[in-house]
């Protein structure tokens, strides 16, 4: 197995969908994530909230020996990934909407965000829009209960999508062909959502990018080699789970969307807070 260890967190279970790609992208690589289940959504608390617990859970990510840390969350990316890169002497790879892409996609000149009202109020964002608002329209919308739907493992059910439908309409109706699914939760609902809107409309997110900049990185500060290596011999790879949740559940959810069984660890009592 490789000797890198990547750390990645996220406010909840959403960030295993960019550890999906992570993995597929280093197969040999040492996983460490931390679901901070305890503390979510990021989506509607202060700024220095979530800057707090991004430091905190970058801390503990570095004393489970991450060499690189992935920021897979769009809101705590905007809030902590400059002040995370100005303490921590390693790569700190974070996510942003996927505006280029979906800009580049667009066929009606017209594209829509699917984000957290952290992610849509930063101003990160605020420069995305202002680097490409020019070229096509970009119309937003908030999106309350869906991060909470799948943090409950709720992602095809009546409530979800009819939160679905009630957040995509607006953005059919005003002509977007294109949606960014601007949180690490909304691509678990993919399935769900290009149900509702059909198959004409395209749905991006930046999970894949994100791994491929992080490999990036790893090769060239790490001076790792690049990535080529299969599971152990009883087929498992070198993965841990942790939770600042309740065990018991984010067990069975990660589980559910990691495709495989995972046994969720607590995070220790000194990073809860």
């Amino acid at each position: 197995m490789s000797s890198v260890t990547i750390g990645v967190f996220d406010s909840g279970v959403g960030g295993l969908s960019v550890l999906h790609h992570i993995r597929h992208e280093l197969p040999q690589a040492r996983l460490v994530y931390v679901a901070d289940s305890g503390h979510v959504p990021y989506g509607d608390k202060p700024s220095s909230y979530i800057e707090q617990r991004s430091h905190t859970l970058a801390r503990f990510l570095i004393a489970q020996g991450a060499s690189a840390i992935v920021i897979a969350c769009n809101t705590a990316t905007a809030a902590a990934a400059a002040s995370l890169r100005s303490q921590f002497d390693i790569p700190i790879i974070g996510m942003e909407p996927a505006v280029k892409p979906a800009v580049a996609a667009t066929r009606s000149g017209v594209v829509g965000v699917l984000a957290t009202t952290g992610t849509l109020e930063s101003a990160r964002f605020a420069a995305l829009l202002e680097r490409y608002g020019e070229e096509v329209k970009i119309i937003t919308q908030g999106c309350p209960g869906l991060v909470e739907q799948v943090e409950r493992g709720d992602l095809d059910g009546i409530t979800t999508r009819e939160l679905i439908v009630r957040y995509t309409s607006p953005l059919l109706a005003r002509g977007a062909d294109t949606l960014i699914l601007g949180c690490t939760h909304y691509p678990f609902l993919a399935p769900l959502i290009s149900e509702v809107v059909g198959n004409d409309i395209t749905l991006v997110d930046t999970g894949a990018a994100v791994a491929k900049q992080l490999q990036r990185r790893i090769h060239t500060e790490l001076r790792e080699p690049d990535p080529v290596g299969k599971p152990d011999s009883e087929g498992k790879y070198d993965e841990r789970f942790f939770t600042s949740g309740t065990v018991e559940q984010a067990s069975r959810i990660m589980s559910l969307l990691w495709h495989n069984d995972v046994v969720a660890n607590p995070l220790p009592l000194e990073f809860l807070n």
